[in-house]
């Protein structure tokens, strides 16, 4: 991931319906008129006028002559004509001539010029279906992202003057009580106060199984409470929230654009002059060639190519499809920073992970107790855990949670010894907890056995005389093994690891893994240098995946950088380009598997595009296609693309 990558955008590209205009259909302008039964009552007029009028020619009612017929026929156009033809002058006043308005609009009234009324009509009102059914479609994709997120809080309880008041959320300040009531969202970012929360997170995370939180613990805004009523003291303010930050995020995201985006609308505005030089050419060329020229023949000719190549299927439905896949991956709790990263997930071929916190919980358990005393396990448990309830380091928060039986031992005269554990008294006996640097200062022995342990050992001397030893680990996450199988099935060729942990407690997590590659004892600025040498081999593309805190320059400097649990991590929000805020590794399969079928629609509908106009503009040029043909060419495939576009929306993965 480039540096492109951690820039916020609060600015909205206008993405152009079916034009290469950008001003005018702006997408992000149907959030405010939407596609309401009053936008189809011009559509539905000129229908009526249209079917009718056909009916009147088909058996020639002596009433319609031919001014009425035409009065008639004008009728049944304006109301689905006119407002194209203003779009068109529109964009020629703005110095853009070559849109889909303008070729509309010379097609069509080159049709009543030449006395195809109906297909004038026709032609126009298609259009105007197409329009209305492609704007239905970016609202659905459009509302699936917004009704994901629509988790604002209306509402905060905040404890003043002696009493919990209503008060906007924004107008919470950090430090203040605010409480929660059952079936609520969390108005704010804040730590618990209550001694538990059981909390539904499956509009932050895509997590449906409720999350049951303890005293103290960090809850997000959004988060909706299910039990009880509980109290938070606020942590940020509600703008600097992190469903705030997720808000911004998946908003900013639809506009940047992907390459294929991009090209398609450069090519839009070579490809539209190049046909309308065309038709010209269709139209005056067979002058000089052919031997019984109709002018009015060619001219029809012309006409049908002009409405064929308007790039209504290109530009309509290559974005919409991006916005069903940037939606679909935001449902399932997997947040991309724009359209581009969709694409270049379908490249990665090497994914290269952090452990600790990546495919470990991060969280030391007690693995393993071997008592050596002529203690019982729990009285030795009770020395060790007396002991280290004097530390804050991991390790003794991890020892600490072993329930002892009985009236737990107290400890007194507790020192440090830097580097290599603890000593104190418990119950009037000498007790030394920590590694083998501590016991070899006090010269107590310890048995082999121990320097066999890759993982982390926490030894216990009671009164000089080595009692036993505890072996700690970081467990893999539920889901690690299935993770790295579902990976190598997406398509991906090699996985390494490479962590700051021991090298031969990285090697054993490799190994149970089963990965290609590991590499422990690493600093950042290490594993930043073992990415940059995969990425001397230009033809490998990197997804590095982290926690997104000590990982920012590998994740920043990678190809794709991937931040798991990212949802309360200022910098994995800034520095990735993809977040998985479910904390789970598999997701990673997911996201390859979302963007690969987001651009496998993308190119199919590019595919049927050019394929059916192509066929179409041939046949229209030899005189074998007439102006209901270029309308399924130009409307139908449009509607086709989109229908294909939203499969996206519904798809599983």
């Amino acid at each position: 991931m480039k540096t492109e990558a951690h820039k916020t955008t609060h600015t909205h590209e206008n993405d152009s319906c079916c034009s290469t205009s950008s001003k005018k259909h702006n997408h992000a302008d149907l959030d405010h008129h939407g596609t309401g039964f009053k936008t189809y009552i011009p559509g539905i007029f000129s229908f009526v006028m249209l079917v009718t009028g056909i009916a009147l020619d088909y058996f020639e009612v002596d009433f319609f002559n031919e001014y009425i017929r035409l009065a008639w026929y004008i009728v049944a156009y304006i109301p689905v004509g006119f407002p194209v033809m203003k779009e068109g002058w529109e964009s020629i006043r703005q110095g853009d001539f070559f849109t889909e308005f303008l070729l509309m609009s010379i097609a069509t009234i080159g049709a009543f010029a030449l006395g195809e009324y109906p297909e004038g009509v026709a032609v126009m009102l298609f259009y105007a279906v197409g329009e209305l059914f492609q704007h239905a479609a970016v609202d659905k994709a459009k509302g699936n992202i917004k009704a994901l997120l629509d988790v604002r809080p209306n509402e905060a309880l905040v404890f003043r003057q002696d009493k919990f008041t209503a008060v906007d959320p924004d107008e919470v300040t950090v430090g203040e009580k605010v409480q929660v009531r059952v079936g609520e969202k969390i108005p704010l970012d804040g730590k618990l106060l209550s001694d538990k929360a059981v909390l539904n997170t499956a509009a932050l995370t895509g997590e449906s199984k409720p999350d049951t939180v303890k005293k103290g613990t960090q809850v997000y805004a959004g988060s909706i409470n299910l039990e009880g009523v509980i109290e938070l003291e606020a942590t940020a303010e509600f703008k600097d929230s992190s469903i705030a930050r997720i808000l911004d995020l998946v908003q900013n995201a639809t506009s940047r654009k992907s390459k294929t985006e991009l090209f398609i609308r450069k090519f839009a505005r070579v490809y539209t002059p190049i046909v309308v030089v065309l038709a010209i050419v269709v139209t005056l060329l067979p002058y000089f060639f052919v031997e019984n020229y109709v002018f009015r023949d060619w001219l029809y000719r012309a006409l049908i190519f002009l409405v064929i190549s308007c790039p209504c299927a290109l530009v309509i439905s290559i974005p919409l499809g991006y916005f069903g896949g940037l939606g679909a991956a935001s449902r399932n709790g997997i947040l991309f920073k724009g359209a581009s990263f969709l694409d270049a997930m379908t490249k990665i071929n090497t994914v290269v992970m952090d452990k600790t916190g990546t495919v470990t919980q991060g969280v030391f358990k007690i693995k393993q107790i071997e008592n050596k005393s002529g203690y019982c396990e729990d009285e030795l448990m009770n020395y060790l855990t007396a002991i280290e309830a004097q530390s804050t380091h991991p390790i003794a928060t991890a020892v600490g949670e072993y329930e002892v039986q009985g009236t737990p031992f107290s400890a007194s005269d507790v020192s440090e010894i830097a580097g290599k554990g603890l000593k104190g008294s418990v119950n009037g006996k000498t007790v030394l907890a920590g590694n083998k640097a501590l016991m070899i200062a006090h010269k107590i022995s310890v048995p082999d056995e121990v320097d066999q342990i890759v993982e982390s050992v926490v030894m216990v001397a009671v009164d000089n005389t080595f009692s036993g030893y505890v072996v700690l680990a970081d467990e893999l996450k539920a889901d690690a093994k299935e993770a790295v199988a579902q990976i190598r099935k997406a398509g991906i060729k090699q996985i390494i690891m490479l962590s700051g942990d021991k090298d031969a407690i990285t090697q054993q997590t490799a190994k149970e893994l089963g990965l290609d590659r590991a590499k422990g004892g690493l600093l950042p600025e290490d594993k930043l240098n073992e990415v940059e040498q995969l990425q001397k081999d230009k033809t490998t593309k990197v997804a590095f995946i982290g926690d997104g805190i000590n990982d920012a320059p590998v994740l920043a400097t990678s190809d794709v950088g991937i931040a798991m649990g990212g949802l309360g991590s200022d910098v994995a929000i800034e520095t990735a380009a993809i977040i998985i805020q479910t904390d789970q590794p598999s997701k990673v399969a997911q996201a390859i598997k979302i963007g690969k079928s987001t651009r496998k629609i993308v190119w199919q509908n590019i595919a049927l595009a050019f394929g059916v106009k192509a066929i179409v503009l041939i046949l229209g040029a030899g005189g074998l296609a007439t102006m209901w043909e270029a309308v399924f060419a130009d409307v139908g495939v449009a509607f086709l693309a989109i229908l294909n576009a939203v499969r996206l929306q519904n798809m599983k993965w």
